[in-house]
């Protein structure tokens, strides 16, 4: 039996940890032993537990407790804790998800005791290195021993970097592999889309009309800690929630919630708390996001991870970023690329909501996760 370490520090990485935890319970249970590391990265019940408990994946064995601070000061004490921990008993690999920095600092450990490093969600990229998340993506990548790209575009990424010809060696001298796997995230919305509704009444007790809100979430730094860019995304929302006479639905990432009253232009707070059409609430659990998105007419975000899930449940998105790693939803016309920018926002809601938008499948064919895991037993000794 092999033993596979998983990494997970905030909330995206607990739910596509999901699908792995499950593929190995339900096709591997006799030839992989999973434990998982929480670095603490997101440290907020609402962010983080709730997920562990509602997802059904198993309790972390490892909890590093980091918590927030400067990108360097985290992740040091990510890397460090990560290091303890695998020096600690045998693991034969570790798993990564994404890009965050519990995604570099596992990288980072696992390289320097010569790990077998298993990268799921490579090859993405928005060629933006003012991002850490892109800093975070590239070195993982470089570092990995499997290289998981979920669809054909980061695939190709992968290839025009020499990734498919490296004569990188690992361990044993072993050769670095590339695969297209598929999404582990719409492994979980098919598997989780069915009993979502069960799980949660969130749209009758918010009082939604089905198909007549937008659901948006806003959480990145470069939008948050921007006092420009943060108020021409809300003057956006108010202005189509006022004129088309359609509510705004905001669950508020904690990190917004401290800095909305802080870098939004106080006339428009002002506004935005008293508008009977921005409906802001606490942070949303995985079922009742997914029951947001699938009960939603549009979806606006920063996030990659909603952009994706939107275009899973057919949703148009108008991502309020000046690039996306998802290219395909853009290339396909199922997202507009609207930075914040309030007179893109506008003209995005109306391009999206005035066409038929159309959903070909991107991500693969939902076993993702059994395919990933595969292909490491198949690598590993």
């Amino acid at each position: 039996m092999i033993k596979l370490l998983t990494i997970i520090g905030a909330r995206p990485q607990i739910i596509k940890a999901a699908a792995i935890s499950r593929a190995v319970k339900n096709h591997f249970a006799e030839e992989i032993e999973e434990k998982i590391l929480h670095t603490g990265q997101h440290y907020d019940a609402n962010m983080s537990q709730v997920f562990i408990d509602e997802l059904g994946i198993p309790q972390p064995d490892y909890n590093l407790g980091v918590g927030s601070g400067k990108h360097g000061e985290q992740t040091a004490k990510m890397i460090a804790g990560i290091e303890e921990v695998l020096l600690s008993e045998h693991f034969d690999g570790i798993i990564l998800y994404g890009d965050t920095n519990s995604t570099l600092a596992g990288a980072v450990a696992a390289s320097k005791i010569h790990v077998p490093i298993f990268h799921i969600e490579a090859g993405l990229r928005s060629f933006n290195m003012a991002m850490p998340e892109e800093v975070n993506r590239i070195v993982c990548d470089q570092l990995s021993s499997i290289l998981f790209a979920p669809t054909e575009t980061g695939m190709e990424n992968l290839m025009n970097e020499g990734f498919l010809k490296s004569k990188a060696k690992f361990k044993n001298g072993k050769s670095r592999l590339v695969y297209n796997s598929g999404d582990v995230m719409y492994d979980n919305s098919l598997y989780f889309a069915s009993i979502a509704a069960q799980k949660t009444n969130i749209i009758s007790d918010l009082g939604l009309t089905p198909n007549h809100y937008i659901l948006t979430t806003i959480h990145r730094d470069n939008n948050t800690d921007d006092k420009e860019r943060l108020s021409a995304i809300f003057s956006a929302l108010l202005e189509i929630a006022e004129k088309d006479g359609i509510k705004v639905v905001l669950p508020l990432h904690p990190r917004t919630a401290k800095l909305l009253p802080v870098n939004l232009d106080s006339i428009l707070y002002e506004k935005v708390k008293t508008s009977s059409w921005i409906q802001i609430i606490p942070p949303a659990s995985f079922f009742e996001i997914i029951e947001l998105e699938r009960n939603a007419k549009i979806v606006m975000t920063d996030s990659g991870g909603v952009q994706k899930e939107a275009f899973f449940f057919e949703k148009p998105c108008v991502i309020f970023r000046p690039e996306t790693e998802w290219v395909e939803i853009v290339n396909h016309g199922a997202g507009i690329i609207a930075d914040a920018d309030k007179g893109r926002i506008i003209d995005a809601y109306k391009t999206l909501t005035d066409k038929k938008v159309v959903f070909p499948p991107l991500f693969g064919d939902g076993n993702a996760g059994k395919f990933i895991l595969e292909k490491i037993l198949e690598y590993l000794p």
